[in-house]
């Protein structure tokens, strides 16, 4: 709802601008990767005869199952998905690659989850840094996102970039542009 200033008798509206911030991915983009990963794994020579496969990790395609011969493969397979996501403008860093690969039946496995909304410490982390660097900017934490308000697009255009040069450990980006 826009505020209103009385100027001299006169009701003049100041447009409030705001955006939020999130971390999550493009499902589509997603499937996209996945299908473009996978025909360049089928069309590998290296990968001919071995068990190099990848798969949804369930349903809701919240991950990557990753089959290979042994964790070289695994790399060589993971060094595909991030160039596809390079080549698709999504963030590799929506990969989480800390669980470690299982190994049974001469078969390798490893489950690459995404990464998806901002906890409160991550949330914490951006405010804090809008705060400091553009003390005019508004931000509230909600739930796993934030929303920046501000009545200067320009500021909120100099959030973004701030944020864009940051390097976060995790995938960072901006949605219900108003």
């Amino acid at each position: 709802m826009p505020t209103k200033n009385f100027v001299r008798g006169i009701i003049i509206h100041m447009a409030n601008f705001s955006f939020d911030i999130v971390s999550d991915f493009d499902k589509a983009e997603m499937n996209n990767v996945f299908d473009q990963a996978q025909r360049e794994i089928d069309n590998r020579y290296d990968f001919k005869g071995t068990p190099a496969l990848i798969e949804w990790l369930d349903s809701d395609k919240n991950g990557l199952k990753i089959t290979g011969n042994g964790d070289w493969q695994i790399d060589a397979i993971l060094d595909i998905v991030r160039k596809k996501l390079a080549t698709r403008g999504q963030s590799q860093k929506l990969l989480d690659t800390s669980k470690e690969s299982v190994t049974s039946n001469l078969k390798t496995t490893k489950d690459v989850l995404f990464k998806k909304g901002l906890d409160q410490e991550k949330a914490k982390k951006i405010t804090s840094l809008i705060r400091d660097s553009a003390p005019k900017v508004k931000t509230q934490i909600q739930g796993d996102e934030i929303r920046v308000s501000s009545t200067s697009k320009n500021d909120l255009q100099a959030v973004m970039q701030l944020l864009n040069s940051n390097d976060f450990d995790f995938p960072v980006s901006f949605t219900n542009y108003r």
